[in-house]
């Protein structure tokens, strides 16, 4: 699994509306982040998307874009998406693609890994955050982000 200093792979992909999008491009608006999670309406991801969404205007007003992936399809992205009005791209990644690029594949290939990176405009992870089970991780995570930019 990739750290924290070490350089983002680029990925594309397409979001729930079926619009291309790029890391590389992304990054040359601001910080992006990126964060993995296992299945569209589970409960522990259903509550992770959701306190993404109650948090992206706080973190575009720092800057910070978010981008969701998961395995599942475009379809099922949007539905989600539309559902709990969550406002960001989220990328459909059936082949796993990205998963594995960031090391993110669940145990023996089975599943994804609820992970969140923070990456710089320079394409390097800044931090990141690796909890499979609990979503407080994640809201912590959001949260030092949006201190860390109050103190700059």
């Amino acid at each position: 699994m990739l750290n924290s200093g070490d350089k983002a792979p680029d990925f594309e992909g397409t979001d729930q509306h079926g619009n291309p999008l790029k890391l590389s491009e992304l990054l040359e608006k601001g910080d992006v982040l990126v964060y993995f999670y296992p299945a569209d309406f589970s409960p522990v991801c259903t509550a992770q998307a959701c306190a993404f969404r109650d948090r992206a205007d706080a973190l575009k007003e720092a800057s910070v874009q978010i981008v969701g992936i998961s395995p599942q399809s475009s379809g099922s992205h949007e539905r989600f998406s539309s559902t709990y009005e969550l406002g960001f791209p989220l990328l459909a990644d059936s082949s796993k693609r990205i998963v594995k690029s960031y090391g993110v594949d669940g145990p023996l290939g089975f599943g994804v890994r609820r992970a969140t990176f923070l990456i710089g405009q320079d394409g390097l992870i800044r931090k990141r955050v690796v909890s499979d089970l609990f979503v407080g991780s994640h809201t912590d995570f959001i949260r030092s982000v949006l201190d860390d930019r109050s103190g700059q």
